[in-house]
């Protein structure tokens, strides 16, 4: 008696890179919360763009499946409509592009339509192709230029408590990203992903350092 198994190997490719996640969501973002006409939390837009990618932290749950389900966060978001209305769209917008946009358009396929069906969706443009690169190389200059021409940047760098969310993206996105080895991240890649990093990190930094400033207690006369 023969036995056949058939092993099937399947290499799935990262991610879009942190960079071309940020950038797109706070693109996006701007442009719903102009239309809305509604201000929005930059810290936590930054953060939304990328939380789908915290299912590469959960074990036994599939990279690209619940958490990058659009049906799922149209779900999650019913709630926050409803509390929030139009100032809820700039979010909902953050959060679903990652899927529908950037995921959908490089480095593999996602189940957008979890859970009424596993099947993936996705056009599968490689990420590391010079396709993409030059996509989120385009996002970052424009979502920097956007940045200075709004003041966002200055804002992220004063002291509020807000932005301590943006510990989430840097210590499960950014730095595992070159705490990796073999580095996965294109040469090419390299500077913005610095750039982002560098930038979270003085934010938290300042907001830390703001937190446990001591308190000067006045002498009595």
């Amino acid at each position: 008696m023969f036995i056949n198994v058939n092993i099937n190997l399947v290499v799935e490719e990262a991610p879009t890179y942190a960079v071309g996640h940020f950038a797109l969501g706070y693109i996006l973002a701007k442009l719903a919360s102009k239309i809305t006409k509604t201000k929005v939390n930059v810290a936590l837009i930054f953060t939304l763009s990328v939380i789908p990618d915290v299912d590469i932290l959960i074990p036994y749950v599939v990279h690209r499946g619940p958490f990058h389900s659009a049906i799922m966060a149209s779900i999650v978001f019913i709630p926050i409509f409803v509390l929030y209305h139009k100032n809820a769209l700039p979010y909902f917008i953050a959060i679903i592009h990652h899927s529908l946009i950037g995921d959908y358009i490089a480095g593999g396929k996602v189940q957008l339509l979890w859970p009424l069906t596993q099947q993936p969706f996705g056009l599968e443009l490689s990420i590391k192709s010079p396709a993409n690169i030059t996509i989120e190389w385009l996002s970052f200059l424009i979502a920097t230029f956007i940045m200075i021409k709004t003041k966002d940047a200055h804002l992220i760098l004063q002291p509020h408590n807000s932005n301590l969310i943006l510990a989430i993206p840097t210590f499960t996105v950014l730095l595992p990203t070159f705490l990796a080895f073999p580095l996965e991240v294109p040469t090419a890649l390299i500077p913005p992903h610095i750039i982002f990093l560098i930038f979270f990190l003085v934010s938290l930094s300042i907001d830390l350092k703001n937190i446990f400033r001591p308190c000067k207690i006045p002498m009595a006369k």
